[in-house]
């Protein structure tokens, strides 16, 4: 395998690496003094002693996987690990023999039922962060999703909360001893966010993220970070520090991304709730393909700061933080924490505004009796698979037979939406990845094809322009971003005349992209998702079925829209999209972050009856 090459499923075992840097490489550093404790909380020092001693990217990214390794509980590390042709890793964890019954029953329990277990001391979270840590350590020798292990430093923080509980009969709060996994940018102090960049090995956070602090003083317990693409900006997972990660529905797809590592860890449930970040679709590409619930809130919401990131300085269409879990309570429990601690005293972006009970009981949309629902079956540029649409037929049937109304709706200039938000990006993103990158002369990742990853180029955020924008040309992207959003109210608000309710549309059902999860390598639009974050408006990813050969038949050709269309269902072949899960979408209007969850929890109800 060649250098910077992936295997097919970057399954990570012990000793070996698959899909980065060879550890030839770990040696040099064996003998190198590591920074003290009081070093280690200067970033400046570890990060800047680090580059200075290794003139080779492929040196920092060894060692920092050689860390990794060793980061992980020997007694863990399983002998027994399917083989690379099993691609439905699902049931793996509960069969392996690692976990204990009881620990099988802790991770399969949902975020409602284990806060109340671990309020009333029932169980402990010590248990229960050593049950998710097993499972999340299980779910990265499938799929390698995990960046960060810091296991041990958890379990302390779980005794402290036990023994907070146990002395003072409190809970600390709502989050009380959960375990939640955070995507790799979520800087915790003392730990790297390498974000997927080698120049970033050694850079340790001097102070957590606002949003690590809030879940602490929550009462969460931290304990993995999960794996992302390098620069963030892609819809799959790769980096030369730690490889690919894999969907474990089925190996040979992507997990999505950037929050792919997430995505592939709620999946396995190896975490209750995770966190994840989206600018075009971070959050709910990988829960779409992996088969779980995920959140984009609007801006303002959850707190960003402190959080490493690209494009930083691009605030026109900026990254959101935002919960992934295994059922939507788990999604709500985590924004209604996160809202009851005023963010906004410690992060300026934040809005001030509490969690609205009111906009949680749907006053605004009638109650939430009966709702009038708007499908996009098509965005006028890509018509999505079969599975899609069938998933979409499958919401429209279930909440017509709970007895709520559904019309199609009409996209407004998605193109054109779309258009805009990729002007902003290569703005400056191409200059950003360049910067960083130079620090250690790694290359850049401009394809997600297999062993092309640095050669091919199909990563449309980085085609460059013909100049670099003028500043006045970015204020002219603003405002044409500004009129479509005008122009997308006005065009959600003349619904009313259709629904029959007297309000506008409610909310609406999209697909999530034009495809379920893909073939490593073979991820083509962000379409579906980034429209939302140009508009800013929530949206809810639920799953609802996965792909079926014999009801997901390929259809006969239609009159292409476009190329990408074309290909797009040159592309489609049933077998190789084998129990891939299908989602869609529920998307509200901007700051109804509250009544999206609501609205979620009817089209769930309404899916779980339907079936």
């Amino acid at each position: 395998m060649k250098q910077g090459e992936s295997g097919s499923h970057d399954s990570v075992q012990l000793g070996h690496y698959s899909g980065g840097p060879s550890e030839v490489f770990s040696k040099k550093f064996e003998d190198i003094k590591r920074p003290s404790n009081s070093q280690r909380n200067s970033s400046h020092y570890s990060h800047k002693l680090l580059l200075e001693m290794t003139q080779d990217w492929r040196e920092l990214a060894a060692d920092k996987k050689r860390r990794q390794q060793a980061s992980i509980p020997k007694e863990w590390i399983l002998s027994n690990l399917p083989s690379e042709d099993t691609l439905n890793v699902l049931e793996f964890p509960e069969t392996c023999g690692l976990l204990t019954p009881q620990e099988v029953e802790i991770t399969n329990t949902h975020v409602d039922v284990l806060l109340k277990k671990l309020a009333s001391a029932e169980w402990s979270s010590v248990v229960v962060t050593t049950a998710f840590a097993k499972r999340a350590i299980i779910a990265h020798q499938l799929t390698n999703c995990l960046t960060e292990i810091f296991i041990d430093r958890a379990l302390i923080r779980a005794a402290e909360v036990d023994n907070h509980l146990k002395t003072t009969g409190a809970i600390i709060g709502p989050l009380h001893g959960l375990p939640i996994s955070l995507k790799d940018q979520v800087s915790i102090k003392g730990i790297e966010s390498t974000i997927g960049y080698a120049s970033w090995v050694g850079k340790y956070a001097e102070r957590n993220a606002v949003l690590a602090d809030v879940l602490e003083a929550l009462g969460a317990v931290l304990y993995v970070k999960t794996n992302i693409p390098q620069t963030l900006m892609w819809g799959e997972t790769y980096n030369l520090i730690f490889g690919r990660t894999t969907n474990p529905s089925n190996r040979s797809l992507t997990c999505g991304g950037s929050s792919g590592g997430e995505g592939a860890l709620i999946a396995l449930k190896g975490a209750p709730i995770g966190v994840g970040s989206d600018i075009g679709g971070s959050i709910r590409i990988p829960s779409a393909f992996c088969g779980t619930y995920g959140f984009r809130p609007s801006t303002g919401r959850v707190p960003y700061a402190g959080s490493a990131n690209s494009l930083e300085g691009q605030d026109t269409l900026p990254s959101v933080l935002g919960p992934l879990s295994n059922s939507i309570d788990g999604l709500k429990t985590f924004i209604q924490g996160v809202l009851s601690q005023k963010s906004w005293l410690r992060d300026p972006n934040v809005i001030r505004k509490d969690w609205s009970e009111d906009e949680y009981r749907l006053v605004e949309h009638g109650g939430g009796k009966q709702l009038c629902f708007g499908i996009i079956w098509d965005d006028g540029s890509t018509v999505p698979h079969p599975p899609i649409i069938r998933g979409l037929e499958t919401a429209k049937k279930a909440l017509l037979a709970a007895g709520h109304q559904v019309i199609d709706w009409k996209p407004l200039e998605h193109q054109a939406l779309i258009d805009i938000a990729f002007s902003i990006f290569r703005g400056g993103a191409t200059k950003d990845f360049e910067t960083v990158s130079a620090e250690s002369g790694e290359p850049r990742i401009t394809s997600m094809v297999p062993g092309q990853e640095t050669t091919a180029h199909t990563d449309p955020v980085e085609v460059k322009l013909d100049h670099s924008p003028s500043t006045y040309d970015m204020w002219q992207f603003h405002k044409t971003k500004r009129d479509l959003r005008q122009a997308y109210l006005e065009h959600w608000l003349a619904t009313a005349s259709e629904t029959g309710t007297g309000r506008p549309v409610d909310a609406i059902i999209a697909p999530v992209a034009p495809f379920t999860a893909v073939p490593h390598g073979k991820f083509a639009t962000a379409a579906y998702t980034t429209v939302w974050n140009v508009l800013d408006y929530p949206a809810l990813v639920i799953p609802v079925s996965k792909v079926d050969q014999a009801l997901d038949v390929k259809k006969p050709a239609h009159e292409f829209l476009n190329e990408l269309d074309e290909s797009n269902y040159e592309f489609y072949e049933p077998e190789a999209f084998k129990d891939a899960p299908i989602a869609f979408q529920v998307v509200g209007r901007t700051h109804e972050e509250e009544a999206v969850l609501a609205m979620g929890e009817i089209v769930d109800r309404a899916l779980k009856a339907f079936h």
